[in-house]
């Protein structure tokens, strides 16, 4: 016992040396985009093999209890950043591609905070955060903002929302890149703009089908979420996507020489529409979706073999994760659902993205710090809202007024210090959550919502006193054991009452808004 107080001790002192040194860790949050608990080797997956995520799991701390926030991109990405649930900001559901900005300039986000710090700081790849101000139209043609420079990234390189949404271009350093001002960007999500091929008017162009949610203007021979016309010249192409986004980091990478760095790097993959370049067209047996597995990993590589080439490996704590859980069909018709196979997307749990059930939130989670983090695996609750306060406690320094409130710092479980975590978990799906703690999971009364099979939503009603499972025994949440253990029951909808007590019932059908409809 003294042994382990002494090595815990040493390993403490150590890393208080190491911050009060000077010597700030690079920090690089890897944000995947829809993918599960069971989509790399590491956890499991039979459909495609992740050598380099494997690589950095196994140098590193893989987490077996490890969340997103919410079931869906955008509020999963608003917690991450800000350490507060999305649930606190009604505003904070599935955005369309014209939304303004919905983290306040004022309030400080983990890219302020380090910012203030001595970081710079870049975001590459989606923000889905929305852009601009409520009180005036976005003009997409001159300085877009206020974006991601105003909530703390000193270089930015990205897209509006989602690739299947427009506006279909890369957005830098608030800019349009490569915009003909004679060819200007008009964006609708409420009616049809210009007179440009849709989904619906020209499906002949289609390089994969959608549905008609999916079938506004076509871009790259892909309908798109929404209807824009201009910008022409400024179109991005699917298949380049991925390699883009790289590129762009690794400069960015590159180009840091005296100051530490914060990166969030966050890929389209594995993010519909899949349409895959080529050279990796046929890499697994699953078609687009697999083979999207395999860009997103060759790019975790490259990223790696980068800074090892710029001796920044050792110091650089990276956090590789996903928004939610993984979904099959969404919106397109690229064979994910017949060429899945026993390829188990969500691992042993049930659900995916959109829904409360464990599938929906429990996600990869691998952290991997050279120089500090023990290797290991490790089954500590740890919350992507505690990020901000976690990255606050490794370099010694106290949140900001006003930031992070959900928050918790644990960076010794993030580090393998420790393998004690968060007391519980806090799982969003649309304006619905459930709790996790311990072994037990409850949902409470309401509506439980998710995808069904191809083009179908699933709604089931949930009466009280609600779901109870026992995870460690029932993965896949079907024996409903409230009725048994009512003392559990009340402690959960006590956790609720102090949490969220306007969250203790769910919504009585799905909400369009929260669709980013």
């Amino acid at each position: 016992m003294k042994h382990h107080f002494l090595i815990s001790a040493l390993v403490a002192l150590s890393t208080s040396a190491f911050t009060l040194a000077g010597e700030k860790p690079n920090i690089l949050i890897i944000y995947g985009d829809d993918i599960g608990y069971g989509d790399f080797s590491c956890y499991g997956a039979t459909g495609v093999q992740t050598p380099n995520i494997d690589a950095l799991a196994k140098n590193g701390i893989r987490f077996r209890s490890a969340y997103a926030t919410a079931a869906t991109c955008t509020p999963s990405r608003y917690s991450l950043l800000t350490g507060e649930y999305a649930f606190r900001n009604e505003e904070a559901h599935i955005l369309p591609g014209n939304a303004p900005l919905i983290i306040n300039p004022e309030r400080p986000t983990v890219a302020t905070f380090l910012r203030d710090n001595g970081y710079s700081t870049a975001l590459v790849g989606k923000w889905h955060l929305g852009l601009g101000s409520v009180s005036e139209p976005l003009d997409w043609n001159g300085l877009i903002s206020p974006g991601p420079k105003e909530v703390g990234f000193d270089y930015s390189f990205n897209m509006a929302a989602t690739a299947d949404r427009v506006p279909s271009v890369y957005i830098e350093n608030g800019h349009i890149v490569g915009l003909d001002p004679a060819d200007p960007v008009k964006v609708n999500y409420a009616e049809k703009v210009g007179d440009e091929p849709t989904g619906i008017s020209h499906p002949q162009l289609l390089k994969v089908q959608a549905d008609e949610q999916h079938s506004g203007t076509i871009v790259n021979g892909v309908s798109r979420i929404g209807w824009m016309t201009g910008g022409h010249a400024a179109r991005f192409k699917d298949e380049d996507m991925a390699d883009t986004y790289l590129n762009k980091a690794i400069e960015f990478i590159s180009g840091t020489k005296e100051q530490p760095f914060f990166l969030y790097y966050a890929p389209n993959e594995n993010h519909v529409p899949r349409v895959i370049h080529p050279r990796f067209q046929g890499s697994t047996n699953m078609g687009p979706r697999g083979d999207a597995l395999a860009a997103f990993d060759w790019c975790v590589g490259r990223l790696v073999q980068e800074l090892k080439a710029q001796d920044k490996f050792d110091n650089t704590l990276i956090i590789l994760s996903s928004d939610n859980g993984p979904v099959l069909f969404d919106g397109y018709w690229d064979g994910a659902v017949e060429l899945n196979g026993d390829h188990r997307p969500a691992g042993p749990w049930n659900g995916g993205k959109y829904s409360r059930w464990e599938g929906g939130t429990r996600v990869p989670f691998i952290v991997s710090w050279p120089k500090m983090a023990k290797p290991g695996v490790s089954d500590a609750l740890v919350s992507h809202v505690d990020i901000f306060a976690s990255i606050a406690g490794l370099i010694g320094k106290p949140l900001p007024d006003k930031s992070g409130a959900d928050g918790e710092n644990l960076i010794k479980a993030l580090t393998g210090e420790s393998a004690i975590g968060r007391e519980f978990i806090v799982q969003q799906a649309l304006a619905q959550i459930a709790i996790r703690k311990g072994d037990w999971k409850y949902v409470p009364p309401g509506s439980v919502t998710q995808r069904g099979g191809i083009d179908q939503w699933i709604e089931t009603q949930v009466d009280a006193p609600g779901l109870l499972f026992n995870l460690g025994e029932d993965p896949e949440e079907t024996t409903n054991l409230a009725a048994d253990y009512p003392e559990i029951v009340a402690d959960m909808q006590g956790i609720i009452e102090k949490v969220a007590p306007e969250k203790s019932s769910g919504d009585k059908k799905i909400n369009k808004k929260q669709l980013g409809f």
